[in-house]
């Protein structure tokens, strides 16, 4: 049986071997990551249009995929700034400008706990992960069964807002068999400490975010202006991505023999792998990424 994450002291203790920021934080405060050397600082943000137009854009050398994903809403990660960084834009077509700012849109959306539709939208995930098991109630001990912090998922959505929701949604939707593999750790030897799904899929939306540089106004990376090609030609592309990455990971997971403490390792890694894979010259569109093959491999 895998260990159950429940209870705040444990789950504490658990975001810190993810090298994660625990949502409760109320003051700035510095994460050491052992295997960078380094450190990140999670500090209040100002404003989202402050945000937008002057936020310093992270490497993966700097920025430890999925680092500081576990931040509250209210938190941006703020790392160690190489001197001399050039930040160089990309131009984007109308089409390109278009679909960045509704991808942007979806991202500005908080989880709202008293929105109808919100709590709507967590009991059709709920259906889709235990679809013979009744919920009691939108806030429930069950909920941990999925892998969230306690009995109110709408606290765990600080991390990467409304979209994280939708993009298990989306991968319990389209690719329901993977989505229950990982859900239910069904392949591979797994870990006796493992992740639990529900903060790992928060954590994969919030590193492909910035992987992707979704909250600038231009892209400022060679990754996230390809991105947004492929994003043009398809408005699912960032979901979709979410749910390769989700398999990606899980791979890289078993490949490394990882447990819980290893987590910020393995995303890294598969941060490493999305960008690598993401410009290759014969990737015209997010299917014909090698690692979407590990969705359609699935038999969904």
């Amino acid at each position: 049986m895998l260990p159950a994450f429940g209870g705040r002291g444990l789950f504490r203790r658990f975001c810190v071997g993810f090298g994660l920021i625990w949502s409760g934080l109320d003051e700035k405060k510095e994460v050491d990551m052992d295997d960078t050397g380094g450190s990140f600082v999670a500090v209040r943000r100002i404003s989202q249009g402050l945000e937008r137009g002057n936020t310093y854009q992270s490497t993966s050398d700097e920025v430890m995929a999925g680092s500081a994903a576990w931040l509250g809403r209210g938190l941006s990660c703020v790392c160690a700034q190489r001197e001399n960084d050039a930040c160089p834009s990309f131009h984007l077509t109308p089409a390109q400008e278009e679909c960045l700012q509704m991808l942007q849109s979806r991202i500005d959306v908080v989880y709202d706990a008293s929105n109808p539709e919100h709590h709507e939208a967590l009991r059709v995930l709920w259906n889709a992960a235990f679809p013979e098991e009744e919920l009691l109630g939108i806030i429930s001990e069950q909920w941990k069964e999925m892998g969230w912090q306690g009995k109110d998922p709408s606290t765990d959505f600080r991390g990467a807002g409304f979209i994280s929701l939708e993009n298990l949604l989306f991968f319990a939707r389209n690719f329901p068999k993977s989505f229950q593999d990982l859900l239910q750790k069904q392949e591979g030897d797994r870990s006796v400490w493992e992740y639990p799904f529900a903060v790992a899929g928060v954590n994969i939306t919030f590193m492909l975010i910035q992987m992707l540089d979704l909250e600038a106004v231009k892209p400022r990376t060679l990754v996230g202006a390809t991105f947004l090609k492929f994003l043009a030609e398809n408005e699912s592309a960032f979901d979709l991505l979410y749910c390769i990455t989700f398999k990606l990971m899980d791979r890289q997971w078993l490949a490394m023999r990882a447990s819980y403490m290893d987590f910020n390792a393995v995303m890294k890694s598969t941060r490493r792998q999305l960008e690598k894979e993401l410009l290759y010259e014969d990737i015209t569109r997010i299917e014909d990424l090698p690692s979407f093959s590990l969705l359609t491999g699935s038999a969904d």
